[in-house]
């Protein structure tokens, strides 16, 4: 559930932030903020005793010269001028399977009853996965190691299916997001309606798509060195302002032909949203769309720490 506004202008919402223990402050948003979305939505979830994952806010006050720090626990209401009331929040129910909005911290795209579960493909997008200051840190050390990354390249050799850079060795960070990974997995099984698993090795990478950069269709389990993989995830980063489009993921639902799977016609399309990860079956059939960077500058490429969760079996 989401509040949108439909074919109406935004317009100006004054909000006053009601925390526990008496705190408040009152912020300007526009209707349709993603901020206003994130502070409705962690109201409804406690209602309906959906809490989801922690979240930290950090909203600029006075005019940016300071900031309003909070856990998303902490919140205990919203006054709105003009007001919103969670009516607006009640979407027609979908009859196919849709991406939840990006406003909303974890997305699981929703499957009807009737279809082959084991055929659609699933996923979850977790937002706020690294503290601000740990996501700076990541970037002003990707910066510094421009010189250390290397071209990509695919298992087959093919020539034209794989355009990226690729630094293999980043253990100030790569142990970082392991540890990070390993206490979210059970959330993002039980999510996505998974059994639990006997959890190997998890690799970790860090990639970068520059202009006119993909990486055409393939899964990350087809091989017999990668058939132990069960989880891909994708860790997306940028600085702001965000200076490329495209790079989305697209991750395609299955049909079996020859008793394999294969991709199907129908697929669900993820916005390499910054700060946010992404969990999906390895099996998946996905691709990384062309990448538009116009200056073609490093620092300004799409970024990602991406790798695979191994099964031990």
């Amino acid at each position: 559930m989401t509040y949108t506004q439909p074919q109406i202008k935004p317009q100006d919402v004054k909000v006053k932030i009601l925390l526990a223990g008496g705190h408040q402050c009152t912020i300007t948003l526009k209707s349709d903020a993603p901020l206003l979305h994130n502070l409705v939505k962690t109201l409804v979830d406690r209602t309906q005793q959906n809490p989801g994952f922690p979240t930290l806010f950090q909203i600029p006050i006075d005019e940016g010269r300071s900031a309003l720090c909070f856990p998303s626990e902490h919140l205990v209401g919203l006054v709105t001028e003009p007001p919103i009331y969670l009516a607006q929040l009640q979407p027609p129910q979908p009859e196919v399977p849709v991406e939840i909005p990006p406003e909303i911290p974890l997305e699981i795209p929703i499957i009807p009853a009737h279809v082959n579960d084991d055929l659609i493909s699933r996923y979850a997008q977790i937002e706020n996965f690294l503290t601000a200051s740990e996501k700076n840190k990541l970037i002003k050390y990707v910066l510094a190691k421009e010189s250390e990354f290397v071209s990509t390249s695919t298992s087959t050799k093919a020539e034209d299916y794989r355009r990226s850079m690729v630094l293999h060795s980043f253990p100030e960070f790569s142990q970082l997001m392991i540890n990070r990974i390993k206490a979210i997995l059970p959330d993002v099984l039980r999510k996505l309606n998974l059994p639990s698993f006997s959890v190997g090795d998890i690799e970790a990478q860090l990639t970068l798509h520059n202009d006119n950069n993909y990486y055409k269709l393939h899964n990350d389990s087809g091989s017999p060195e990668t058939a132990t993989r069960f989880f891909t995830y994708v860790y997306y980063f940028n600085r702001e302002p965000k200076a490329f489009t495209g790079g989305e993921l697209q991750i395609y639902d299955s049909k079996i032909e020859n008793n394999f799977y294969v991709a199907a016609d129908s697929f669900k399309t993820v916005e390499p949203r910054n700060n946010s990860i992404v969990f999906f079956l390895s099996r998946y059939m996905h691709e990384v769309l062309p990448v538009s960077c116009p200056s073609k500058a490093f620092a300004d490429s799409r970024f990602t720490i991406n790798g695979w969760v191994r099964r031990t079996d």
